[in-house]
């Protein structure tokens, strides 16, 4: 295998080798993808540290799982419209599939 047959493979998707798109599959994926997407948008937003122990401070276990918490938040606002990024990304990757 040559690397120009290797980089042609990569930049047009893989072949599904005689198995049709699956719609439902692809829009979960690009779904998905969007929640990741404002998922790494947010984490900077929620890694502020406030060092005071106070009474209502989470401690160590509010260290420990505020990423869920973030992830959580970013799967809600998919779900909820998102930032428009799924309808595109589930346009490219339908066109990607059908090319083979």
């Amino acid at each position: 295998m040559t690397i120009s047959s290797t980089s042609n493979t990569i930049s047009q998707g893989f072949p599904l080798h005689g198995q049709k798109a699956d719609a439902a599959k692809t829009l979960k994926s690009a779904q998905d993808f969007e929640s990741m997407a404002i998922n790494q948008m947010l984490q900077p937003m929620f890694a502020t540290e406030d060092d005071s122990d106070n009474m209502f401070s989470g401690g160590a276990g509010e260290k420990q799982f505020r990423p869920m918490l973030v992830e959580q938040i970013a799967k809600q606002m998919e779900n909820n419209g998102g930032i428009g990024m799924t309808d595109a990304i589930n346009r490219q990757m339908l066109a990607m599939q059908e090319q083979k």
